[in-house]
């Protein structure tokens, strides 16, 4: 168990860190009156929704860091700025900016080489499709459940703007019993989760009889199965097999659906989870992750079906 502690706390620095980073960084921000002004550059996105500006400015933050906004946001509801159902929503449009880095640094660089622009192609417009429908969803959920918060953050700082020294030393009074929560939490359950990954517990998402369900060769149940594992491994395998026709088109699509189905809740679990728990709260962080894996795993099934209607 004690090893077991140790590849789980050599996972989790280099995590804390950042969130140190992001939540001091963002707090010295606030305090500076800094963070209030950028959330005019993405009005036009939340002049549709009932979030308050608060959350436009953590949505600018998560353009760089999902985890610093996520830590802003907490910092907000924390101070009265914010309700849980408008923290979720918050976080939940958090999530959407890191589709395009991702796109960026993963889709463009990785997958479209590995699976060529047909494949490769398909695969980032289904990235794109993803954080369409999250937005829009959290658009209409915000219509509907909320009402208008006009609650501006910096009410709740002085209106003395502060010295960066002054800034720094009230950003970490503020958010020290924070960090220190997020910092038991996280170690505690990625201990947790690196225990059951090496007790096999994550080895019951078996794939090996999707192949007849769903017509797909079996031998791509080998780049399925790897998927689940590994993304970029599973990606790496079923390239070639398209390079030299031994799947076709359209079945490369579906293992891929199929794989990133198996997969999302697998990553959810092991990665996701306890970051989000860490931040948010058991009760609140889990309800954003499910949430949130639950809307891809729609988008990604009823994708699915649509190939299944083709095949």
């Amino acid at each position: 168990m004690f090893s077991v502690f140790i590849k789980a706390l050599d996972f989790a620095i280099p995590i804390l860190i950042m969130i140190f980073l992001g939540l001091f960084g963002t707090g010295v921000l606030i305090e500076l009156g800094i963070m209030q002004k950028f959330s005019r550059f993405v009005s036009p996105l939340f002049k549709y929704t009932n979030l308050p500006d608060t959350c436009a400015s953590a949505f600018v933050i998560a353009m760089g860091s999902t985890v610093a906004a996520n830590t802003m946001v907490v910092n907000f509801r924390d101070g009265g700025c914010i309700d849980d159902r408008e923290t979720m929503l918050c976080a939940m449009l958090n999530s959407t900016p890191a589709y395009v880095r991702e796109i960026l640094t993963y889709q463009i660089p990785i997958v479209l080489p590995a699976l060529g622009p047909v494949v490769g192609g398909f695969y980032v417009m289904v990235f794109i499709l993803t954080a369409i429908v999250k937005v829009s969803v959290v658009v209409i959920l915000s219509k509907l459940f909320l009402k208008k918060n006009r609650c501006k953050f910096e009410d709740n700082v002085t209106d003395k703007q502060p010295s960066l020294k002054e800034a720094i030393s009230k950003s970490l009074k503020r958010n020290k019993k924070l960090f220190t929560k997020i910092v038991l939490i996280y170690l505690s359950m990625t201990t947790l989760v690196f225990y059951l990954r090496e007790q096999g517990a994550f080895e019951i998402f078996s794939v090996l009889p999707l192949a007849d369900i769903f017509g797909i060769p079996p031998e791509s149940i080998v780049p399925l199965t790897s998927y689940v594992a590994s993304p970029i491994l599973g990606i790496s395998l079923l390239g070639p097999m398209i390079s030299n026709d031994g799947i076709s088109y359209l079945q490369a699509m579906i293992v891929l659906m199929l794989g990133s189905m198996f997969m999302l809740p697998v990553f959810a679990v092991r990665t996701i989870l306890p970051r989000y728990i860490s931040i948010f709260g058991p009760r609140i962080g889990v309800k954003i992750v499910v949430f949130s894996t639950g809307i891809s795993m729609l988008v990604r099934f009823c994708i699915l079906i649509a190939l299944l209607t083709i095949a």
